[in-house]
């Protein structure tokens, strides 16, 4: 792409993926990385527009860099800026503890106004690539939804050197997280050694590829999601349970994201498609045994899914 056209480029989408977000605010999730940063300048331009710089507090410096990226919110015009400290667990990982908490602090710091985040097709690309070695089935495949919300992501479709040809073009000197070059994290990982190896052995166009495969699955998969909750609410009994015969006769997809939505709807959490299949099992391949343990919201108990009469329902363990 012409590096001069990188900001007439983001104008565009953002103006119209805006047409598509209600409110007359929004919110701009700042890290002060290039991708960011680089919204927030155009999103500024488009209307009022909030930066929430969420400092992890993981860094040495952290402090510095998050006022370095306030301060430059406030000079690209967006109306105000605010650093939210948090205090990132160890639940999930490193990654996923510190994305837990950004989000958290986010929805908190938001007041009601649409998130705009800085996620490019290149980090749609990584997410596919993350799913598929996972083998967390087609809802990880989609990939990250533009709307989502409050959290919306304009940039979806933008390849990553746009936002950094963009800071050029405005004299924006972004952040560069280093642990984004840190190899021990699998996402950094993908981004310096998988993704340049796909791109060479197949010729080009990966990350475009990767993205409309996103694309085409959360299709599918809105369309088996829309049948699955009709499903649920013909399925659960009047105590919160799940008619086993009713169930039966789902096709196996269906049948399964109406599982799914039933143990979110009772507080589960981290579902992995093990749990979801062991839980179909006691509707499919019944033969008396024992309930299904899957992750509570609640501290230190654990949600046990179980049939008996021909319902399945769910029961708090302590651990």
């Amino acid at each position: 792409m012409d590096r001069s056209g990188a900001v007439a480029t983001l104008r565009r989408v953002v103006t119209a993926f805006g047409a598509q977000v209600d409110g007359e605010r929004w919110c701009v999730a700042l890290s002060g990385g290039p991708d960011s940063l680089a919204l927030a300048a155009i999103a500024a331009g488009d209307r009022p527009t909030t930066a929430l710089i969420v400092d992890h507090g993981l860094q040495p410096g952290s402090r510095a860099v998050a006022e370095t990226a306030r301060q430059q919110a406030l000079a690209v015009g967006c109306a105000a800026a605010q650093v939210i400290p948090v205090v990132v667990g160890r639940s999930g990982g490193p990654e996923a503890a510190a994305r837990q908490a950004r989000y958290t602090a986010l929805r908190a710091a938001r007041d009601g106004a649409p998130v705009l985040l800085g996620h490019t097709l290149d980090d749609q690309a990584e997410t596919v690539l993350l799913g598929l070695g996972r083998g967390s089935g087609p809802r990880s495949i989609a990939g990250m939804r533009p709307h989502d919300p409050p959290w919306h992501r304009p940039l979806l479709g933008v390849r990553r050197t746009v936002t950094h040809a963009a800071c050029d073009e405005l004299g924006l000197k972004p952040w560069h997280d280093p642990h984004n070059f840190e190899r021990r994290f699998t996402r950094a990982r993908l981004r310096l050694d998988v993704m340049p190896l796909l791109e060479e052995v197949l010729g080009g166009g990966v990350a475009e590829a990767l993205g409309r495969t996103a694309t085409a699955l959360r299709e599918d998969t809105d369309t088996l999601d829309e049948l699955a909750e009709r499903a649920l609410a013909e399925s659960t009994t009047p105590d919160g349970g799940l008619d086993t015969a009713a169930l039966s006769g789902l096709p196996d997809a269906v049948r399964r994201r109406v599982i799914r939505g039933w143990l979110l709807g009772g507080g589960a959490t981290d579902l992995t498609d093990i749990q979801i299949r062991g839980v179909d099992r006691l509707v499919t391949a019944w033969r008396g045994q024992g309930g299904v343990a899957v992750g509570s919201t609640l501290r230190r108990q654990r949600l046990i899914a179980a049939r008996r009469d021909g319902v399945l329902a769910l029961h708090v363990e302590e651990v």
